[in-house]
């Protein structure tokens, strides 16, 4: 376990800035924060947001936090041709899932965004991560 937890009130923070990036581009997405083991601490979903997107958010956020490391990692694997990538359980190689860290690099958690292109719910998933590292 983690020297820190992840508390609800940074899951909610992480949450709103995520979501204001969101709104800013006039992006509806979900947003799904997990704690250090994978379980859930918080989701939104925005007004028009795909129901859909729920679950694709809370795989994202599984797999940062599973593997420690962006789910864009794994797109860029497949991408550049590593198929093997698809045989990891629990895997999701599609941009918008970041492991959340403090700024001694500890991992507390993990960051889920669906709704809207891999590249955009990345976008908004770095901004609600970045919160952190703000601290």
């Amino acid at each position: 376990m983690p020297a820190q937890s992840l508390t609800l009130d940074m899951a909610m923070a992480i949450s709103k800035a995520a979501e204001a990036e969101a709104a800013k581009n006039g992006w509806a997405v979900t947003v799904v924060i997990l704690d250090h083991s994978g379980l859930p601490v918080s989701l939104h979903r925005m007004d028009d947001a795909a129901i859909s997107s729920m679950e694709i958010a809370r795989q994202k956020a599984w797999s940062a936090i599973g593997f420690k490391r962006p789910t864009k990692a794994f797109e860029e694997q497949l991408a550049n041709g590593r198929v093997a990538v698809l045989r990891l359980q629990g895997v999701i190689p599609v941009e918008g899932g970041i492991p959340l860290a403090l700024p001694d690099g500890s991992i507390i958690g993990a960051i889920g965004v669906s709704g809207v292109t891999s590249v955009q719910d990345g976008q908004v998933a770095t901004a609600g991560a970045q919160v952190l590292l703000q601290a």
